[in-house]
């Protein structure tokens, strides 16, 4: 049978927000105050949209993060060049007695371009900051426009299209991305930028190159530090392992007394596991150090970067596209899902969907309630359901209405299928 389920609220949250093909009957009211109880429209879709911007943690955090690091990165820039010109100038003011004059005008003029450098750094610097300050403005904006009802259906469709490009970013489309952000004109709504650094990683990791990848977790290495990162590493490790692989042993033990010695007082047992492979080469079939030089250890590498750089800007590691619709999922999921006997409108009946829904539990239903199809009236002991030949339940009420007007002839209203009232069986609610 067909039947239309209505899911009452379970202990772990409200089970009518997540399934979009619910229907929930009309709550009861008292006679006094007969609309009281139930809140205004504009109340109930600022709620929904409260709710909603619970997952635009990501959407904020992201361009602040980045401006932080161009912030530090000019910093450590000015801070550098500065000192070093002080330097300068106080080695020459030590030595002005033995210098020359025209040794003098060219430590000045290699002073003064120095400086000419650094002002350009700087404004180059000042204009990223600018920029990306504008971005968190105009995020900001964004999601405070979220409050003005009449244009709700507009901030839904920039989300939509938002949470579009993101998935496009994370999976590698990046013309398709810039696209899209260029024709929706959502270019400082979206963090191309940010993931065009990734990419720049991403693709020398892919390349079996890690030279890039050391620069970016030294550009951010304090903060890696915090989080315990070891990426960094693993990098070197790598680096090491295709030094032997190479057979340059010599290189190898000076690269590992250099890069890798530092590391040991924490991860010791890796260390020497690596190191071994001095002794076991690299075509070794012993199973422990084979592994070590496997083609899929540089895409372990590329996930471990992925993960630290989602880390270290606040991003999920799945994405939001994955989010919304696991957390719509969570509601439809269940066991009648899996079964043979599954509706096709059922999202949960297409594979896609089915490996999304892989990691998460079964929806939590304690009790259900057959509504009718027709009428949208709860189906009880007092309107007890109908079966039609063709399986389709429907309400007594609904179904002697329409035998009423069509002179005892029932149509299903989803096959259009004929037949007489007394062919229609009573179903018993247990």
């Amino acid at each position: 049978m067909d039947v239309d389920m209505v899911i009452d609220s379970a202990p772990n949250g409200d089970a009518s927000s997540g399934a979009a093909s619910a229907v929930v009957p009309p709550a009861p009211t008292a006679p006094a105050a007969p609309a009281a109880s139930a809140p205004p429209p504009s109340t109930a879709r600022f709620a929904q949209v409260s709710e909603s911007l619970r997952l635009e943690h990501q959407f904020a955090r992201v361009p602040l993060e980045h401006l932080k690091k161009t912030i530090r990165t000019n910093y450590r820039l000015a801070e550098k060049e500065v000192a070093a010109v002080i330097s300068s100038v106080a080695e020459a003011a030590d030595r002005h007695d033995a210098v020359s004059r025209d040794d003098a005008l060219t430590q000045l003029s290699s002073l003064v371009s120095r400086l000419q450098g650094l002002k350009r750094k700087l404004e180059e610097g000042s204009r990223a900051e600018n920029l990306q300050t504008q971005r968190c403005r105009a995020r900001l904006e964004h999601l405070d426009s979220a409050a003005n009802t009449d244009k709700l259906a507009e901030w839904k469709d920039v989300r939509l299209r938002r949470i579009l490009v993101d998935y496009m970013l994370r999976m590698s489309y990046y013309d398709t991305a810039k696209n899209l952000a260029e024709t929706s004109k959502i270019q400082e709504l979206v963090d191309i930028d940010v993931f065009l650094e990734a990419k720049r990683v991403i693709d020398s990791l892919q390349n079996k190159e890690v030279a890039p990848a050391l620069v970016w977790c030294a550009e951010n290495k304090s903060r890696l530090k915090r989080s315990k990162s070891k990426l960094e590493f693993q990098l070197r490790l790598q680096e090491f392992i295709e030094l032997v692989r190479a057979d340059e042993n010599l290189r190898a033990i000076s690269y590992a007394r250099k890069y890798l010695a530092p590391w040991g007082a924490t991860y010791m047992k890796e260390l020497q596991r690596v190191v071994a492979t001095l002794a076991f080469r690299h075509d070794t079939e012993c199973t422990t150090y084979k592994v070590l030089f496997e083609p899929t250890q540089w895409d372990y590498l590329v996930e471990q970067f992925k993960q630290e750089f989602c880390r270290l800007f606040g991003m999920t590691n799945e994405p939001l596209l994955n989010v919304y619709l696991q957390a719509g999922l969570t509601a439809l999921k269940t066991p009648l899902c899996y079964k043979e006997s599954c509706s096709k409108e059922d999202p949960l009946s297409q594979e896609g969907f089915r490996k999304l829904a892989e990691p998460l539990p079964f929806s939590k239903l304690h009790h259900s309630k057959l509504v009718c199809y027709i009428t949208k009236e709860l189906m009880d002991h007092e309107n007890p359901p109908l079966v039609l030949p063709n399986g389709y339940v429907y309400s007594t009420k609904a179904l002697e209405e329409m035998a009423n007007k069509n002179d005892g002839k029932i149509t299903c209203p989803r096959t259009g299928e004929v037949c007489n009232f007394t062919e229609l069986v009573k179903a018993y609610i247990s």
